[in-house]
């Protein structure tokens, strides 16, 4: 597997055990409709989250949830939708995004809440 992908998945898991950590219940991880992923879904207390997490071995470039552009967020909107429609759910959602940079010698989580507001 190539080196992004292992920091990809070792962002998902550090992500995953913050937000255990804060209370949250995971109910999927890397959940698909079509070609469309949603990294974590989760919930906080009443509240439906939809996690986008975004995992960097550098803020060089910029902090790793300015990835998370209008298109990527059409997409996560979309594809909650479809989660919601498929588990027949009638929730408050929100969009959360946690950023995850990891060097040798430290993991830096940045953990947004309502990260961004569906708009279509």
């Amino acid at each position: 597997m190539a080196d992004h992908n292992e920091l990809g998945k070792l962002g998902e898991e550090l992500a995953r055990k913050h937000l255990r950590g804060k209370g949250y219940q995971i109910l999927e991880v890397n959940w698909y409709h079509g070609r469309d992923e949603i990294d974590i879904i989760a919930r906080d207390g009443e509240e439906l989250v939809i996690v986008e997490v975004k995992t960097r071995a550098t803020a060089d470039f910029g902090e790793p949830e300015f990835a998370v552009n209008r298109r990527k967020q059409r997409t996560l909107v979309r594809t909650a939708e479809a989660y919601i429609q498929e588990k027949d759910l009638d929730v408050e959602t929100r969009f959360d995004i946690v950023s995850v940079i990891v060097t040798p010698k430290e993991k830096h989580i940045h953990h947004i809440e309502d990260a961004f507001y569906p708009t279509m």
